[in-house]
């Protein structure tokens, strides 16, 4: 089983075991916590596996006009509309020329189901909360507002996405797009 398999099957056995909701971090009979890690560019990031639904690879998507440019299209998955977010557009690091090789990270975020378009999916890591470090706030247009923290794992930094965040703000963002055109 590759790595990607392995994290969609860990992510549905886990989500089947009813003793978390989506949006609390997965705990470990340990307190660790688990989030699935994938790449972009060079830099990791995570997200809780709880809140992970499926891994996909890259497939073309159907492309909305009027959006965001981090907006890359939707996909219709077994008859529900998933829109895909370029997280390397969302965090102002250009558009993803996406390939095959890429992955589509597929998360539950409250009711709704949302696509992170993702270089490639790294691994399952587990921590305690109490190793996750605040985001430095440089500037107040940062994209940190994004991130919930950030953790060191062997030797390397890996910053935790906020989803609800993540999606609030580009659904509000979207919104005041399409008003103004």
């Amino acid at each position: 089983m590759n790595l990607t398999e392995q994290a969609a099957a860990t992510a549905s056995t886990q989500s089947n075991a009813g003793n978390w909701g989506v949006g609390e971090p997965a705990r470990k009979e340990s307190g660790a916590i688990q989030f699935v890690s994938f790449a972009i560019g060079d830099e990791k990031y995570g997200v809780d596996i709880m809140a992970v639904r499926e891994i996909k690879v890259y497939s073309e998507m159907t492309h909305l006009p009027r959006q965001p440019d981090y907006m890359r299209g939707v996909l219709n998955l077994r008859g529900v509309i998933v829109p895909i977010i370029d997280l390397r557009c969302r965090f102002d690091q250009g558009v993803t020329e996406a390939t095959p090789l890429h992955v589509i990270i597929i998360v539950q975020v409250g009711d709704r189901q949302v696509g992170l378009l993702a270089d490639r999916v790294l691994d399952i890591v587990a921590f305690e909360q109490s190793q996750v470090q605040p985001v430095p706030q440089v500037a107040s247009s940062s994209p940190a507002h994004f991130l919930s923290g950030v953790v060191t794992i062997d030797e390397s930094m890996m910053a935790l996405i906020d989803l609800p965040n993540l999606l609030t703000t580009a659904a509000n963002e979207a919104d005041l797009m399409a008003a103004t055109h």
